[in-house]
């Protein structure tokens, strides 16, 4: 047992798990691992390299070649993906749209997994994600599940999205949540789900402080 200390944030798209993880991981003086982007990154790889998501031979080969690497820049974590910043890039519509299928697939899930378990081994850390309290630190120090409405999700990921991405709409992004809510609570591997011992916090009607 080592005396790292590691808070563990799970919970829905959109329910203000990073903006919490950040202002914690900023004030505790932590690392901040954004386990979602991590996934993202990777979503980002197959579809540059039109990785077919049935064909397991290709995915292998393709997460041999994915090196993930997250920095801080003026209190902001980055993530560079083969050593290009990709932090914009991943939160564009293509990427959310297959981010949670890409999630899905079980070597991405294992090798995703083994990477956040060697930053947690070395480091106090505060990383958000789906089943970072359930299956990738179970033994976390501190465990919290968030939640909130899904109409003030999409209103809150819409107001992010749309200076960015002019042509999209509220139901655009309401229907992309309500499809990976779907897809992360109904997953054969490491579905979202509360932990037994996670603190819940609904975030509706919450503000960030």
């Amino acid at each position: 047992m080592n005396d790292q200390i590691i808070v563990a944030i799970d919970g829905y798209s959109s329910c203000g798990k990073s903006t919490l993880a950040k202002a914690l991981a900023k004030k505790l003086h932590f690392i901040y691992v954004d386990s979602g982007a991590m996934y993202r990154a990777v979503a980002l790889y197959f579809l540059r390299n039109n990785i077919d998501l049935q064909n397991h031979e290709q995915i292998a080969d393709a997460l041999k070649n994915i090196h993930l690497n997250f920095h801080s820049r003026d209190y902001e974590t980055h993530i560079t993906l083969n050593n290009e910043e990709v932090s914009n890039e991943i939160r564009q519509m293509p990427v959310s749209e297959s981010v949670s299928s890409v999630s899905a697939i079980k070597e991405v899930r294992k090798e995703m997994v083994k990477q956040q378990q060697r930053m947690g081994r070395s480091k106090n850390i505060v990383m958000d994600g789906r089943d970072i309290g359930t299956a990738v630190f179970p033994n976390a120090t501190v465990k919290i599940f968030m939640t909130a409405d899904p109409k003030i999700r999409a209103e809150r990921r819409f107001k992010e999205l749309h200076p960015k991405n002019p042509d999209i709409t509220l139901e655009d992004v309401f229907e992309n949540l309500a499809h990976r809510d779907y897809q992360d609570t109904t997953r054969s591997e490491s579905p979202l789900r509360r932990a037994e011992d996670a603190i819940i916090l609904d975030n509706t009607d919450l503000n960030q402080d």
